[in-house]
């Protein structure tokens, strides 16, 4: 019988909503990622695995458990483990334009590289043979990390193949979302030499995968086909940036962060990433996100700015990394009050708020649920109103009993 990835495990993760797309089943079990019919990354169906194989996807896979925070002087419900909290920018001019919010993940990749402590970057970036998605890439200079910088709305699956990756020469860091480093934070407790391979992770505020569906709305709008297709970039080149189309004859079109992200892609994000209580890379040892400026009315102003990145440190490798970024002036950046991040970020916040509700509808349901705990859900939930919570377990039962999971 074939299975998703070959494993039971992931198989019925797939069948209840719940995949993340993040492709560590797929590199346990040697197989491969495919674009399912939704428009979202799928372990592509494989003969069955062993009984130890489909174990370690379980331990694992976001879609059945998320890794747990770590102790910090702070672990905030709403933000996780924090040590230094700070907001800058890369003190590199053409870093920090080229990327999306400031450039300070690229420069603290640049560091890491420039100093030896890594070798290579596991990373993501534009496929060039459908720009609009997403391939792993091994990053391994200046030039390939700047080419990579940015942020990429499309299904991503940086872990189908890291078992090869992580067998190969040198140390790397990796870079994904929040769910991609849960699951090799999970997998290097059962795997000491893929953890001493892989020393630095480094992850970002993310608000959700959306599906392809999302991007082919703004091509669309751009009156431009997929097929003509040469360049297209989601973000980046200013702060927010513009989504932005190039055909291979030259035409360019542009469409605002506000309405790309607002009107065509949120609305296509998929179902796990709705119950996400680690949207903010906790279990990273360096999360950067948006240090975006607040208005009056509490929503982020996304006019055109120079970038600011707003940088959190959440283990010992992180401070010391930041620390030296700063002192050798790869990184210009100032400590921020915790308290303030509600202003930068505050989707994310409400979000976390009524993640518990949600959990609580699957349950209620009987619907499969990863496991969340030492993810603060039950204390973030005390920051939403009782109308909030019961919008959200109403909204959530909807959506299970109509099979919009």
């Amino acid at each position: 019988m074939m299975l998703r990835a070959g494993s039971d495990t992931a198989d019925r993760v797939v069948r209840a909503g719940l995949c993340s797309g993040c492709g560590l089943c797929a590199s346990l079990a040697g197989g491969q990622m495919e674009v399912a019919e939704s428009g979202y990354n799928r372990p592509a169906p494989a003969p069955p695995v062993s009984p130890a194989t489909d174990r370690l996807i379980a331990a694992a896979c976001p879609g059945s458990v998320v890794a747990p925070w770590h102790d910090a002087p702070i672990v905030d419900p709403l933000w996780g483990p924090c040590r230094q909290v700070l907001t800058g920018h890369s003190a590199d001019e053409e870093l920090r334009h080229q990327a999306s919010s400031g450039g300070a993940l690229s420069a603290l990749l640049l560091l890491a590289l420039d100093t030896g402590r890594i070798d290579h970057v596991i990373q993501v970036t534009a496929d060039p043979d459908r720009p609009t998605r997403n391939i792993i890439k091994i990053s391994r200079s200046r030039e390939e990390i700047v080419e990579a910088s940015g942020s990429r709305y499309a299904a991503s699956s940086p872990l189908e193949r890291i078992m090869d990756l992580a067998r190969g020469e040198g140390r790397a860091a990796f870079v994904g979302k929040p769910c991609d480093a849960s699951a090799l934070r999970l997998l290097c407790n059962s795997d000491k030499d893929l953890r001493e391979r892989i020393p630095l992770v480094l992850s970002f505020f993310c608000a959700g995968i959306p599906s392809d569906s999302g991007v082919r709305g703004i091509l669309r709008e751009m009156q431009i086909a997929e097929s003509d297709l040469k360049e297209f970039r989601y973000r980046g080149l200013g702060w927010p940036g513009q989504a932005r189309a190039r055909t291979h004859d030259g035409r360019i079109a542009e469409m605002s962060y506000e309405r790309s992200w607002g009107e065509y892609l949120a609305r296509e994000v998929q179902f796990r990433c709705k119950i996400c209580p680690d949207a903010v890379g906790g279990v990273a040892d360096v999360a950067c996100g948006d240090a975006w400026y607040g208005s009056e009315k509490g929503y982020p102003v996304f006019k055109e700015e120079q970038g600011r990145s707003l940088v959190i440190t959440r283990t010992a490798v992180g401070d010391e990394l930041i620390d030296a970024a700063l002192r050798s002036g790869y990184l210009n950046a100032s400590q921020l009050p915790i308290e303030d991040l509600i202003l930068m970020q505050p989707s994310q916040a409400r979000r976390k708020s009524v993640v518990g509700a949600r959990m609580a509808a699957l349950r209620a349901t009987r619907h499969p649920a990863p496991l969340v705990d030492g993810l603060e859900v039950k204390a973030a939930a005390e920051q939403a109103s009782l109308w909030q919570r019961g919008r959200n377990f109403l909204g959530t039962i909807w959506r299970v009993t109509r099979g919009k999971v």
